[in-house]
């Protein structure tokens, strides 16, 4: 409901404030065009997220303090606090950082955010700066219009720069002109009752723009036309801290539960900073009119002054937080515990969500880290489709000794398996395939075409398995032995298989996961006993009925397709499913004790 009537009484209000007051006209333009100027911006920055960014991202955030200074880094160069923290909810959707790196991310990008209050009231309110706008906004959009995807990029850039410039000009003119009009400063309350009342002016104004950046430019441009006095100036610059959470609250509602977690997080840090900076203001004004001293900032010069107060608190604020961001993390992981409907995700998809759709980047690897979450239900079901216990498959037991110890003493039901662990999964890793590539780019789509083929290989060996399923228990218990051998060791063939698989999902080196495929292929031919004789020996020695012998080469080809479509997912999600996908082709294998005799000198 909220929703539905939130936009039209925007929309009223600017209506009735055009209608009464023409400067307020121009200063509502100038809000206009520096959002326009930061949408611009963000999208230029975006043509160049492809692959720097997230690079540079997994280099710079292993430590908390690293965290910090790559989201002060990038909020100083985009000029965008919200599209730091979009990205940052992007990336751990995607699984690529931790929630307590995206914590140090915001910390960082809310000192970040001080750099466009020191441009503005050290540069923008200076000089006129509508002069630069106007050449920035030829040059780009004169690159946009290019095929390049880069010099699109850089005339995004251009572009959006040109406007927060031009946005800043019609702000800073309109209430030149509106100073004649009314005098707001007339209007300020004194004292704490003052105060609050302008903190809530600062939430409410960034709700409504969803930018501090804008509302901090908005607030530097009215007091330096003494529209506001210094008081109510720090008093709107807490509230817009505090607003600005909700760029980061948005971003979390398609986002998985640590993507919420980190908007708590992002909430709980801003307004735990604004209690104490209201706690000892007195302390802080003290502090900054220290500081403005030293640096040469004369007492009447408040827009410098603002600025900062403006660093000084938020830096404060990081400092207070970070000895207890362990703390924080843990508070947020009890505190906000996925709810139904995320818990029935949970146990589907767990990494695919609109927010890691930002960037053709986090989209691929969450279709990589689901499609491995997809092998891992399969590893399991396969395993018990087979009677055989996962644990034993994953240890150090003879393969031998894996057979005689049963999963169960009744065949588990694949089809129920299947349709609760596999099924809402493989169709939402396609879905959500179809969605993103739509902006990527033809070698990613390449890439992408391969990982969906994985994901089929692996759906595929599940219903194999639900045919040989059937046999291996017929004949599990069989008085011959010579039937029950060779299940047996189609058993234990597939178990070897599955352990190396496993081996592979862990392994790191290239060359290893290669040598281990190499020695599964080598196995996956014991599989064709029409080529190797073995079911012309049973047959011509009468060992076993016609019965028997149609039902041994029917599932000795389902224990190939096993093989075969389990090593070729492999080859694709466990070597390099993000760049050139590498095949292993027949001229590669090599025996068993070669495999074994690297590996093993490997591990010496």
């Amino acid at each position: 409901m909220l929703r539905k009537i939130f936009l039209p009484s925007i929309l009223l209000v600017l209506a009735y404030g055009f209608w009464i007051s023409p400067n307020f006209k121009e200063i509502s333009a100038g809000v206009a065009i520096f959002l326009f100027g930061m949408i611009a911006l963000e999208e230029g920055f975006k043509a160049f997220s492809g692959g720097m960014l997230e690079k540079i991202l997994k280099k710079s955030t292993d430590t908390l303090y690293k965290s910090i200074g790559f989201g002060f880094v990038a909020t100083a160069m985009m000029q965008s606090s919200s599209l730091v923290s979009v990205l940052t909810i992007s990336f751990i959707g995607a699984g690529l950082i931790g929630l307590a790196q995206g914590i140090g991310i915001i910390f960082g990008a809310n000192i970040g955010t001080t750099t466009g209050a020191w441009l503005m009231a050290g540069f923008g309110l200076k000089i006129h700066i509508a002069q630069y706008a106007m050449p920035m906004l030829v040059f780009g959009v004169v690159l946009i219009f290019q095929k390049a995807k880069s010099l699109k990029g850089i005339g995004y850039i251009l572009a959006g720069l040109g406007f927060l410039f031009l946005g800043i000009h019609y702000m800073k003119e309109g209430f030149e002109a509106f100073k004649d009009t009314i005098d707001l400063a007339s209007f300020a309350v004194p004292g704490f009752k003052g105060m609050m009342i302008f903190i809530g002016i600062g939430i409410l104004a960034t709700v409504i723009m969803q930018s501090s950046h804008a509302t901090i430019v908005l607030i530097l441009a009215a007091l330096a036309v003494n529209q506001i006095t210094y008081e109510n100036a720090i008093a709107l610059v807490i509230g817009a801290n505090i607003g600005t959470t909700i760029t980061a609250i948005i971003g979390s509602l398609s986002s998985n539960i640590d993507g919420k977690r980190l908007a708590g997080a992002h909430l709980i840090f801003n307004l735990i900073t604004a209690v104490i900076a209201v706690l000892i203001m007195d302390q802080m004004i003290s502090a900054v009119a220290f500081i403005s001293d030293h640096l040469g900032i004369a007492s009447d010069n408040h827009t410098l002054r603002l600025a900062v107060f403006d660093s000084l608190f938020k830096i404060m604020g990081v400092v207070v937080f970070i000895p207890f961001v362990d703390t924080l993390v843990s508070f947020l992981q009890k505190s906000i515990k996925p709810g139904k409907k995320e818990v029935e995700e949970f146990e589907g998809v767990k990494y695919l969500n609109d927010s890691v759709l930002e960037l053709p980047t986090t989209a691929m690897a969450a279709i990589i880290r689901e499609t491995r979450h997809l092998y891992t239900n399969a590893f399991e079901i396969i395993t018990h489709g087979l009677n055989l216990k996962r644990e034993n498959i994953v240890s150090d037991m003879p393969l031998e000794d894996i057979v005689k110890d049963p999963y169960s003493n009744t065949a588990i039901d694949i089809d129920t398996f299947y349709n609760h662990r596999i099924k809402g999964i493989y169709g939402e890793i396609i879905d959500f395939s179809t969605k993103a590539q739509s902006q990527m780019s033809p070698a990613n789509i390449e890439a992408l075409y391969a990982i969906k083929l994985a994901n089929r290989d692996i759906v595929e060996a599940i219903k194999d398995t639900k045919y040989l399923q059937k046999n291996l228990i017929k004949y599990d218990k069989n008085p011959n032995q010579y039937i029950k051998e060779q299940y047996d060791s189609i058993k234990i063939g597939l178990a070897e298989l599955l352990r190396n698989i496993d081996l592979i999902s862990k392994m790191t080196e290239e060359d290893e996961i290669i040598l281990l495929l190499s020695k599964a292929k080598v196995h996956m031919q014991q599989y064709d006993i029409l080529a190797n004789g073995t079911l012309d020996k049973l047959i011509r020695h009468d060992l076993i009925t016609n019965e028997m012998a149609t039902s041994l080469m029917n599932d000795s080809a389902y224990a190939y397709n096993i093989s075969k479509n389990f090593i070729a997912m492999a080859e694709v999600i466990f070597i390099d499913a993000t760049g050139d996908i590498k095949n292993i082709g027949e001229d590669m294998l090599i025996s068993d004790e070669d495999v074994d005799l690297i590996l093993n000198a490997k591990e010496t």
